[in-house]
């Protein structure tokens, strides 16, 4: 086995022992509030981390107008789900949804899968509405929806243009982190 292969199978183990720290939704509503919980959220757990930089990152592999589009696409429905969260209607397999949107994100990005931009955007958008959906679950009672809406629509900004800033690091490595936010996806996946 050569010395990369040595390093991709340690980065790969060494993300999958993270995986016990992934889930930001414990149920805890009273430690942050308003718009610092909701700029906090996104950065709290592997699912939401790991999803929302692999959207810029793959984002950036597809270049062009897809360079905006689908993280846009994100946000966008992120908020919707956000929505749907605080009017009572439920989403079923949350939890599943956002797991394999880290997966997803990861196999396309490790392979350099190419898409029309339309068909990133849905993608993008399909999973967005499930991690909004987890930070409308998890917005304080005392929290202005505006305010907590806002810090998590932020955030994930902020976390799209890392992955995107991230894309910079090189064709292979990007390939790699691709690998280990996938082997990420697994063991959330597996720790269901």
């Amino acid at each position: 086995m050569n010395p990369m292969k040595h390093s991709r199978t340690f980065a790969l183990a060494a993300l999958a022992l993270f995986a016990g720290t992934a889930s930001a939704h414990t149920g805890d509503h009273a430690t942050v509030t308003g718009f610092s919980g909701g700029l906090a959220h996104p950065l709290l757990g592997l699912d939401h981390l790991f999803a929302m930089i692999a959207i810029g990152l793959w984002a950036a592999q597809q270049g062009g107008r897809a360079l905006w589009a689908v993280p846009a696409a994100f946000v966008g429905a992120m908020a919707l789900g956000g929505v749907l969260a605080w009017s009572g209607i439920a989403l079923p397999h949350v939890e599943t949804a956002l797991a394999l949107s880290v997966l997803v994100l990861g196999l396309l990005i490790a392979t350099r899968r190419q898409w029309a931009v339309a068909a990133g955007m849905v993608l993008a958008a399909g999973f967005a509405l499930f991690h909004g959906y987890a930070h409308g679950l998890e917005m304080p009672l005392a929290a202005s929806p505006m305010l907590y809406a806002l810090g998590f629509m932020l955030a994930t900004v902020f976390l799209h243009g890392v992955g995107i800033v991230g894309s910079l690091i090189g064709r292979h490595a990007v390939q790699m982190v691709g690998a280990g936010i996938a082997a990420t996806g697994l063991a959330l996946i597996f720790a269901l």
